[in-house]
């Protein structure tokens, strides 16, 4: 254990070692000015390299000490140097981003004391709802996407029965049966636990009728709570959270959570579930000038508290993979001792503001956090009981991949309101969204429920890869008749992976209730040398009627990752 060392050197030479280890060559996002032996030293500025925020980071301290002001702050500099940024607003502080701030004697005489230049300042900011449970877009996810493991986190399944929906799941995969909503994965486990799909329920091998029974009562449980609005078509396509503004500022994606208290499980799963998303949608980026994206996890505990293995190590993995995909992770919570130590050790960029030592477990606590900063020459103990609102213990990674030295410092004050703008603002702002026009409305396309209850109705949207062949046209000039399309399917087989085609000429139908769902379709068993082709093939296979179009636009960025799974149990997506 490192504990910090009693103050022994001199102010100059505390001074000199702070001004020397946050010397940096790059572009920085400057933090604010070290305070050494009690005085402020706008001399000694404090700042973190642009190229290591994919290093991922904790923002730390007890409650009031200032940590939503300085994501908020940081956020403004990260605009600016054109990095998008996700940020949940829990409580609806954060919208102020969009507004610029007032200017006042008191604010003057804070900056110039740190050697800040400050100016108001408003910031690009897209303003995102879970659902549409709140002001802006809303964010949704098909429950195929979402996957077994993070469904498991929401339901609070134990280890058995999170097993056995990953069983249910790989029997919806494999009979083209789409989980888009939550009535479609009620749809699936009620056919397996019916008289109709006891013989399916006994091929998947695992799964008990009792757990299968579990999981539908907390299924029902959660449409009886109203979740059902967080899941379904269209679904957020996560590359929105990418994007920079006309004038090359970075936008600032605001998840407003006016519900958090009645749904912490659903919005930490949730923000897991976008993370995840990235993971599996972005290619491998290498050291970056700046990370591509900064996601910050506000409330980080209730990610963790009550966790499953398998959640748990699922974070773990995103967290130090996606790093090399050009996306840094801000956990913002209490302690260091809410984080899981595999956690904790990835995250090289630490500002700990004030905590508190009351009671016994307190101290406890606080000597767990010092014991994870270098040695200093502060006395971090009484540092951290002793810190003001609008301070912290700062050590980050330089442009080296070292540590800098520990520094207490007076932060900057942002440029843009402090709190939550106008609600004019916000509705006007979310009115002129392009994103509104492709996510606004709701759609319900032909799924599992449709297919399991034998309404063979044409969906409202475009069909997706797996869906039944549409009955064919009896006009002529249609184009698209379902021999058009066979014939479309068969030359793609045959020219683009270079195989006959072993897909019929005539086309099937979907069994109407009470015959039970379609066995497992066969893939052509092809030879280990196909490799990814191999599973293109199979998607192929699947891909009747007028799924084959939106298959075919997504071959190019989908190879061999149609029947995959991410490591949350998440799938690719049909997009809208």
């Amino acid at each position: 254990m490192r504990m910090a060392n009693k103050p022994t050197a001199t102010t100059a030479e505390k001074l000199a070692t702070i001004q020397q280890g946050y010397t940096l060559e790059g572009a920085t996002i400057e933090l604010g000015a070290a305070i050494v032996d009690g005085e402020i030293h706008k001399e000694a500025q404090v700042r973190l390299p642009l190229a290591m925020m994919n290093r991922h980071g904790l923002v730390a301290g007890a409650t009031g000490t200032g940590k939503t002001v300085t994501l908020h702050m940081i956020a403004e500099q990260l605009c600016t140097a054109g990095v998008p940024v996700f940020l949940a607003d829990i409580k609806g502080d954060l919208s102020g981003l969009a507004t610029p701030a007032t200017g006042s004697e008191k604010l003057t005489a804070r900056t110039e004391a740190l050697g800040q230049e400050w100016s108001a300042k408003n910031f690009p900011v897209e303003f995102l709802s879970l659902g549409g449970d709140g002001h802006g877009i809303p964010v949704r996810a098909t429950i195929t996407s979402f996957g077994p493991i993070l469904l498991s986190r929401i339901m609070d399944l134990n280890d058995t029965q999170e097993s056995s929906l990953q069983l249910i799941f790989h029997f919806a995969d494999k009979n083209n049966l789409e989980l888009i909503d939550l009535k479609d994965l009620r749809a699936v486990i009620q056919f397996l636990t019916s008289d109709e799909g006891k013989a399916e329920l006994a091929n998947l091998g695992g799964l008990s009728k009792a757990t299968a029974g579990v999981i539908l009562r907390e299924l029902v449980t959660l449409e009886a709570q109203g979740m059902e609005k967080f899941f379904g078509e269209p679904e957020f396509d996560t590359a929105e959270l990418l994007r920079t503004a006309p004038d090359g500022r970075g936008v600032i994606s605001c998840l407003e959570l006016p519900t958090l208290q009645t749904k912490p499980l659903l919005f930490s799963t949730f923000l897991m579930w976008l993370l995840a998303d990235l993971f599996e949608d972005l290619p491998e980026a290498g050291d970056l000038d700046k990370p591509k994206l900064v996601f910050f996890l506000d409330e980080a505990h209730l990610l963790f508290n009550g966790a499953s293995k398998a959640f748990l190590e699922a974070i773990t993995t995103t967290v130090r993979l996606i790093r090399s995909k050009g996306v840094g992770i801000f956990f913002v919570t209490q302690t260091p001792k809410d984080v899981p130590a595999d956690v904790l050790g990835q995250l090289a960029n630490r500002v700990q503001h004030a905590l508190r030592a009351f009671t016994p477990e307190d101290a406890k606590a606080l000597k767990a956090t010092v014991s994870t900063f270098p040695v200093s020459d502060y006395d971090l103990e009484e540092t951290l009981t002793s810190a003001g609102i609008g301070e912290a213990v700062i050590t980050v990674m330089n442009e080296k991949g070292a540590p800098t030295p520990v520094a207490l410092t007076r932060l900057r004050a942002p440029e843009s309101v402090m709190g939550p703008s106008a609600d004019e603002l916000i509705r006007s702002t979310v009115a002129a969204s392009s994103l509104l026009v492709k996510y606004g409305t709701a759609v319900d396309n032909l799924s599992a429920y449709e297919k399991l209850n034998g309404q063979a109705s044409v969906p409202t949207g475009d069909a997706a890869p797996g869906l039944p062949p549409v009955p064919a046209s009896t006009s002529s000039s249609s184009g698209n008749s379902q021999a058009d399309i066979d014939a479309e399917a068969r030359r793609i087989e045959e020219e683009i992976l270079g195989r006959p085609s072993s897909r019929s000429s005539s086309p099937e139908s979907f069994p109407s209730p009470p015959a039970p769902a379609p066995a497992p379709q066969s893939s052509p068993q092809l030879s280990p040398q196909e490799g990814m082709f191999g599973d293109i093939a199979g998607a192929l296979g699947g891909a009747l009627g007028g799924g084959l179009k939106s298959m075919v636009r997504s071959m190019g960025t989908q190879l061999g990752r149609d029947l995959m799974r991410g490591v949350f149990g998440t799938s690719s997506r049909r997009r809208r």
